[in-house]
């Protein structure tokens, strides 16, 4: 049962069905066209996400801005371990970030109250070459924001759990049948712009999965020449969270740096991995409010 609840409101929260939107996005030829909600539709989000939180014990949530250290919710649970002592259990990516830095501080607008078209863009400067266009539909995702279009962020979360799993599809690979309580879980997360460039990085090697000699699944290839990461205590993400606390308790390692990738490897990867993802899921509203925050060390 336990299973099956975490599978459920974890496959809601990064599947969300958005509505239909229409007019122009961030100057892309070729992406669909919405409408953006006005911005008093996030303030009530907040406003309704901070009603039902409030007194209830809820744990600190995710996605955030991390250069914002200072958080007031006291709710404490133990850090997970190091990502090279779990399993890799899901690889998925978001289009836009979730998470906010100076790399990627660039609004994207506030898409179309369902978590599309929102989020955060890269801030940094890419040539015209690196901006032609793809031929063709690039992880399509019929959600109102496009395939991935070349200057495009995404943000990728690599999640790890305690339990003894396979990689596999959904938040759920992430769970074990044979696991009564749940799992530590750390997601290692790497924002990515994609590029017109053959020699920018490879998807499919930044997305290897190695199983190691004692067993555990790992992701090999995550950069680590993008800085530190951030480590915090946070939650699941993805929009079905916008107005409802995320119960699940997220170790998360954020690096504040990003990294080039070839588009047109992503797109390969959308058209087979083992994780069956074949597009970039929504994303939540940045988590503002202090007693949803965890303080960041």
């Amino acid at each position: 049962m336990l299973k099956k609840t975490l599978l459920t409101l974890a496959t809601s929260a990064l599947l969300a069905a958005p509505l239909a939107v229409h007019a122009s996005e961030h100057g892309h030829e070729g992406h669909d066209t919405y409408q953006a909600v006005a911005d008093s539709v996030l303030a009530t989000e907040r406003k309704i996400l901070a009603e039902n939180t409030q007194g209830k014990g809820f744990g600190p949530q995710s996605p955030r801005d991390i250069d914002a250290i200072s958080g007031q919710n006291k709710r404490i649970f133990e850090v997970a371990p190091a990502s090279t002592s779990m399993n890799l259990c899901n690889i998925h990516f978001h289009k836009n970030a979730e998470h906010k830095a100076q790399d990627f501080s660039v609004y994207a607008g506030n898409g179309n109250g369902d978590g599309y078209l929102s989020g955060y863009k890269y801030s940094g400067h890419l040539s015209k070459k690196e901006l032609k266009p793809m031929k063709g539909h690039i992880c399509n995702s019929h959600h109102g924001d496009g395939a991935l279009m070349s200057g495009d962020t995404i943000e990728v979360h690599y999640v790890y759990t305690t339990a003894q799993v396979k990689p596999g599809p959904t938040l759920g690979s992430c769970l074990s049948k044979d696991v009564i309580n749940n799992p530590q879980l750390r997601v290692e997360t790497q924002i990515y712009v994609v590029v017109n460039d053959k020699n920018a990085l490879d998807f499919k090697n930044l997305t290897k999965v190695v199983q190691t000699a004692s067993g555990l699944y790992q992701a090999e290839g995550i950069p680590d020449n993008t800085g530190a990461p951030v480590q915090y205590e946070g939650s699941t993400t993805g929009p079905g969270y916008n107005e409802k606390g995320s119960p699940y308790q997220v170790t998360w390692s954020v690096r504040p740096h990003v990294a080039k990738v070839n588009i047109a490897t992503v797109g390969k990867w959308c058209e087979s991995n083992i994780f069956k993802e074949n597009h970039g899921h929504g994303v939540r509203n940045l988590v503002k409010n202090p007693d949803l925050l965890s303080q960041i060390k």
